[in-house]
């Protein structure tokens, strides 16, 4: 089948030059199948007899984003070398560049006849494209490919609520919920000799030689790559999915895909995901119809929000204004309990339930959803200020979470300051925005979460 011209955004209309290859920048869709982007450069390439390079640029010491290290650092290189793996055994080069991916395009574009990019929505990545738009001086073309409905079609302003963007995206999805037929490569890359800066091939080995921050841990729970992304979800439908749609939010029940740190870093797609829940032989119509609202509107709707609103990330221009009215005339409420930063990161509060969320965070850098909201909305309560509360809740998330520094982090944080929500019930510290207490705990088995979370962390310290 072929792209859908929805996904395809010419940048610089002008013909293919001459050149050695043609070039994808591999840098949101970290993927050898089911990638659009990557489809679009083998078409490319075969129409003008020439092999295909996907380049990936690469800094350390956490210059990528803030707060990124070595838990992050190594999901990502294992995912690359997966993904190298793939594309070697279709044909593709891949080639690697410590430097920036603007940086790493434009020097591995000097010899391209046309480049092609993925898209993703936070304003580091936009602007790596404006840089490469300045500099790339021949025919430029994106392609979206991580996301169900391309961003622009879906909405073109920033949506008030899931209940805004829900209809668009039932309304426009049905014809990118399709399929993606793999290119057959014919022109392999084999006799290109570009060579890396880092080899991937050895994840273990390119961690250890790079500079950054060691103090939070890889962990054993996840390992990156396509490959595990796809068993993973193999897995899931085979088992916990068919209770999705009544046990989800029960944090202790095992319910959920956990496919959110692949989804970050591009290792699978989640078109081919959607496509298939649709398919599978396990569970209903509830269970299907609840997976596909979190995999597309809910996640859809945090790209809306990060690619419309780019103060995203800071507590004046995140947030609505009636959230941080509300907030402001209750910044002066006494709060019984006060945590720095520090404690709350070693779990030390008064709170079990909340420590060993923090705990399963902290040691495998995983939480369940449900918990995550209890999780945030305690650290409002339990900080002097509403602004303090954001900036170190979205600190939190960024360095403990595999899948931090996510436009679902970001909306999701901005959530529990009252974004996407409207005015509650006024009680003390919340004003009317949304209060999460005791009775969100009684929605589950939380002794049973405990015990979770003690067996999740032994398997952790091996």
């Amino acid at each position: 089948m072929a792209i859908q011209a929805g996904r395809i955004r010419v940048l610089k209309e002008v013909a293919p030059r001459e050149g050695a290859y043609v070039l994808y920048l591999m840098q949101q869709g970290m993927r050898s199948r089911d990638n659009p982007a990557l489809e679009y450069a083998v078409e490319e390439a075969n129409r003008l007899g020439l092999p295909v390079v996907a380049g990936f640029g690469l800094l350390d010491g956490g210059a990528h984003f803030p707060e990124a290290n070595a838990r992050h650092y190594a999901f990502l290189l294992q995912g690359l070398a997966d993904a190298k793996a793939g594309l070697e055994r279709r044909g593709i080069a891949f080639v690697l560049r410590r430097a920036t991916p603007a940086k790493a395009a434009l020097t591995l574009g000097r010899k391209a006849a046309l480049l092609v990019l993925d898209r993703g929505y936070l304003t580091i990545q936009k602007d790596w494209y404006a840089e490469i738009e300045r500099g790339f001086d021949g025919r430029l073309v994106q392609v979206e490919g991580d996301v169900v409905v391309p961003v622009d079609v879906a909405s073109g302003k920033h949506e008030f609520a899931a209940r805004t963007l829900r209809p668009k995206l039932h309304k426009t999805w049905e014809p990118y919920l399709a399929p993606l037929r793999a290119r057959k490569v014919r022109h392999p890359a084999g006799e290109l000799d570009l060579g890396s800066d880092i080899d991937v091939s050895d994840p273990e080995a390119a961690l250890a030689a790079m500079t950054l921050d060691r103090a939070i841990k890889p962990v054993r729970r996840f390992r990156g790559g396509e490959t595990e992304a796809y068993a993973r979800l193999e897995a899931y439908l085979a088992g916990p999915f068919a209770e999705y749609g009544t046990v989800r939010n029960r944090p202790e029940a095992g319910a959920a895909s956990h496919l959110s740190p692949y989804l970050h870093f591009g290792q699978i797609s989640p078109v081919a995901a959607a496509l298939k829940v649709q398919a599978a032989r396990s569970g209903g119509p509830e269970d299907r119809a609840a997976f596909l609202e979190e995999l597309i509107v809910r996640r859809e709707l945090a790209m809306n929000h990060v690619n419309t609103n780019p103060g995203y990330a800071a507590y004046e221009t995140a947030l609505p204004d009636w959230s941080r009215k509300a907030l402001a005339e209750h910044a002066g409420d006494p709060r019984p309990h006060l945590y720095d930063e520090a404690a709350l990161a070693e779990g030390r509060t008064h709170d079990e339930y909340w420590n060993a969320a923090m705990r399963e965070m902290r040691e495998t850098g995983y939480m369940h959803n449900h918990l995550r909201m209890y999780w945030g909305k305690k650290i409002l309560e339990w900080s002097p200020s509403p602004e303090e509360a954001f900036a170190v809740t979205l600190r939190l998330n960024n360095r403990y979470f595999l899948d931090g520094r996510d436009p679902n982090s970001f909306t999701n944080v901005a959530w529990l300051f009252g974004l996407h929500d409207r005015p509650w019930g006024r009680r003390e510290v919340f004003g009317t925005v949304r209060y999460l207490g005791p009775n969100t705990l009684k929605k589950f088995d939380a002794k049973a979460y405990l015990v979770a979370v003690d067996e999740l962390c032994q398997a952790e310290a091996g």
